[in-house]
Parts: C-alpha cells; sequence; structure tokens
C-alpha cells in the first residue's frame, strides 16, 4: 500500500483591470494510484507589485505576459490613492 500526496496549481485566473491572478490550489491523496480524497486547499490572489519568482512557470508567464508597464503603473496609482 502506497500512499501518496500530490499539490498543484488547479485553476489559474486573471480577474480585475489591474491583471491580479488568482490561483486555485488543489491537493490530492491517492493509494496505490488510486484518488482516496481531493479537495481545494487554498486559494490566493497576486498582485503586479508582487515577487513571483516562487511561483510556477506557469503562473510566471501569465504574469509576465498581462503585467504591462501600463497596468503595474496602474496598480502603483490605485495604491498610491487608496493611502491619502
Amino acid at each position: 500500500m502506497t500512499i501518496t500526496k500530490e499539490v498543484k496549481n488547479d485553476k489559474i485566473e486573471i480577474v480585475t483591470d489591474y491583471k491580479n491572478i488568482q490561483v486555485r490550489v488543489q491537493t490530492t491523496i491517492k493509494e496505490d494510484d488510486v484518488v482516496i480524497s481531493q479537495s481545494y486547499t487554498n486559494r490566493y490572489v497576486l498582485n503586479p507589485d508582487m515577487d513571483i519568482s516562487s511561483e510556477s512557470e506557469e503562473v510566471q508567464a501569465i504574469a509576465n505576459a498581462v503585467w504591462t508597464d501600463a497596468v503595474k503603473d496602474a496598480w502603483t496609482e490605485k495604491l498610491a490613492s487608496e493611502t491619502l
């Protein structure tokens, strides 16, 4: 009997005008390669000013594609206007 645990990004969405990236994480437990449990254990959001170096290659590629200089500038302006 071999039990394994797999954690992976299940769903990646781009939301808001600021191209925030929302990631849903799925955890799967298997016994002898048969799924015995599966759940969505976490969801997190990445903003255009965040360090993404520890994210998966897929998430990094999406961020690099959608986080243009214009999007990053708009995000910075939004944050600045909220602190006034």
